[in-house]
């Protein structure tokens, strides 16, 4: 989504629902301005009073009357706009930032993987808040604008038809002024959204990375690194607003002509004027008429900069929302109660289509099984787990859960079939109750005390400010080992008939690890489980070791087999020993 004009369309489409409040708001807007326009004849009416050589009390004071009562509405009336502009604009961000927010949770891991983290964010907060306040400052100034144009063109020609062709001729000058600048406008700041978004995820992954940056003295680095991004967006920014600031004072120089031209044409024609024809009055209403129906002409200008970057933005943000989102789950049949088989059948699969990964991977894995996945770095593990949770859908060939293929089940019905604890662990911002109750959120409180004391996680638990009612987030309250802690006690808790085990114990102590080993095999017994590991104790156990290498399993059995066989897996075994 690159054209402006798309994007302001789709931004209207939103705007359906509050069409009941658009046209409250145009009401009082035609009100307030039609009543000013009508407060001007009233002044001219009251200037020709004063300037008839008698006495104008009698004749003056019925207008100030009208005056009076007109001014309290006047600002009645566009109070009352304003506040609905204002709520159809929060109306129509919150449904768009809605859109946004729920597009993320249907996109494909393979996108959010692909793309800064900061970009994204950026996109859902600081690009929507920009056509928040692009939408907010144009509404107010359209819907009091176009009817101010339309009501004094109206006025003007009543007063006099020739002086209002002087008007509407010298127009079109402030509109080809606006249209060259704006062009200009857009394209920059559409240019400075993308920056800031480069920018936002720079600081973020920066910020992520405080400890690597830090143990090997990479501060200079990254300092050149963000100057260098900040001096693009400050170039960008500088000629972003002086693109935006040029339209003001051009169309304020065609203003001043138009209004020149008023005052020339109008004091010829009032001293021309016999009685009963172009009076002081009548001129006085015409140069206020000029600066009136200009302007709205000035305003829109003064709120360009607002407008081109909210296009700018607007344009990014359906970018995210036109992406493909995951193919749906609907007609697709719930896997009610996982039997724990699973079958992989000639798999392919690649990150990048010129790179292969895997090929033409099988296996076939009974009802409870322990599978041990092991192999050196980059061969795969990590990905047949993606798989295997449909995190990413497979190339070629065929996944099949209790004998159904993946993509003919719903997924969340797959992926709640399976517990998974990976090795980069996760908390939110809530209570420690809440984290552990995120995949069971009817479970009781003795139910959670139950597997945080499984997982060993119980002690620390208590020992926090509020116990299980502490609010902890992913920052530095806990340690990586007591998060970990905290993720496993949360799988122990759902109970899934299968799991999958991705170095779930690499951040904890010998010691509690051989305590939450116990807890593991009691909780795998019965349950069909997925165990990607490099600690020889947790691999020996294993009903089967899947070796893998580039992508291809090169051996599997037990590890008394493949030790006797002395290939590949006993090299790595004896290469850890060594090691």
């Amino acid at each position: 989504m690159n054209n402006k004009k798309g994007a302001l369309g789709r931004i209207l489409r939103y705007m359906k629902g509050q069409i009941p409040l658009v046209v409250l708001a145009i009401i009082c807007a035609a009100g307030s301005v039609l009543l000013s326009l009508y407060t001007t004849v009233l002044v001219g009416r009251a200037v020709d009073c004063i300037h008839i050589e008698k006495s104008y009390w009698s004749d003056l004071y019925p207008i100030l009357i009208k005056i009076a009562a007109i001014i309290p509405t006047v600002a009645l009336l566009q109070w009352l706009m304003y506040f609905l502009t204002n709520l159809i604009t929060h109306k129509t961000v919150k449904s768009l930032r809605s859109d946004i927010f729920a597009h993320l949770q249907n996109l494909p891991l393979s996108f959010i993987d692909a793309n800064s983290h900061g970009d994204i964010i950026s996109r859902v907060v600081n690009d929507v808040d920009a056509v928040s306040d692009g939408l907010l400052q144009g509404f107010q100034q359209l819907f009091t604008g176009v009817v101010t144009i339309v009501g004094t063109l109206f006025f003007m020609v009543s007063l006099n038809w020739k002086i209002t062709l002087v008007v509407v001729c010298i127009t079109p000058l402030s509109f080809a002024v606006a249209a060259v600048i704006s062009k200009l406008c857009f394209n920059k700041f559409k240019e400075q959204s993308a920056i800031k978004g480069e920018l936002t995820g720079y600081i973020d992954e920066h910020i992520g990375s405080q400890r690597l940056v830090k143990a090997f003295g990479f501060e200079s680095a990254c300092d050149e690194q963000f100057a260098e991004i900040n001096e693009r967006l400050n170039v960008c920014g500088v000629k972003a607003q002086f693109y935006s600031a040029l339209t003001n004072p051009c169309t304020r120089f065609v203003n001043s002509l138009v209004y020149a031209g008023v005052g020339i044409f109008g004091a010829l024609n009032a001293v021309k004027a016999v009685s009963g024809g172009f009076t002081v009055g009548d001129l006085s209403c015409f140069l206020q008429y000029a600066n009136q129906y200009t302007k709205p002409f000035n305003e829109i200008s003064g709120v360009v900069t607002e407008l081109q970057n909210a296009l700018a933005s607007a344009a990014r943000i359906f970018a995210l929302i036109d992406e493909q989102p995951e193919s749906s789950d609907e007609h697709k049949e719930v896997l009610e109660h996982a039997d724990g088989r699973v079958e992989l059948d000639n798999v392919d699969f690649s990150y990048v289509p010129e790179k292969p990964l895997i090929e033409d991977l099988n296996l076939n894995v009974k009802s409870g099984q322990h599978i041990a996945i092991v192999g050196p770095t980059g061969c795969g593990k990590t990905t047949l787990i993606n798989l295997l949770m449909r995190f990413y859908d497979v190339t070629d060939g065929e996944i099949r859960v209790s004998g159904k293929p993946v993509k003919e089940i719903t997924r969340n019905s797959l992926r709640g079939s399976f517990g998974i604890v990976l090795q980069e662990t996760w908390v939110f911002k809530g209570t420690v109750r809440e984290n552990l109750s995120y995949g069971k959120p009817d479970a009781t409180l003795d139910e959670i005390v139950e597997a945080a004391k499984a997982a060993h996680a119980h002690s620390f638990i208590k020992r926090l400010p509020q116990g299980y009612d502490t609010v902890i987030t992913n920052d530095a309250e806990l340690s990586q080992g007591q998060r970990q802690l905290l993720s496993i006690a949360r799988v122990m808790l759902a109970l899934p008939p299968m799991l999958i085990l991705d170095e779930a114990t690499s951040s904890i102590d010998t010691r509690t690890e051989m305590k939450i080993q116990n807890a593991f095999d009691k909780l795998m017994q019965g349950r069909t489980s997925f165990v990607v590991a490099h600690r020889l104790s947790t691999i020996r156990e294993a009903d089967c070791i899947l070796v893998m290498k580039s992508g291809h399993i090169v051996e599997q059995g037990t590890h008394a087999e493949l030790l006797k066989k002395g290939g590949f897996y006993a090299e790595l075994i004896r290469s850890r020993e060594e090691g």
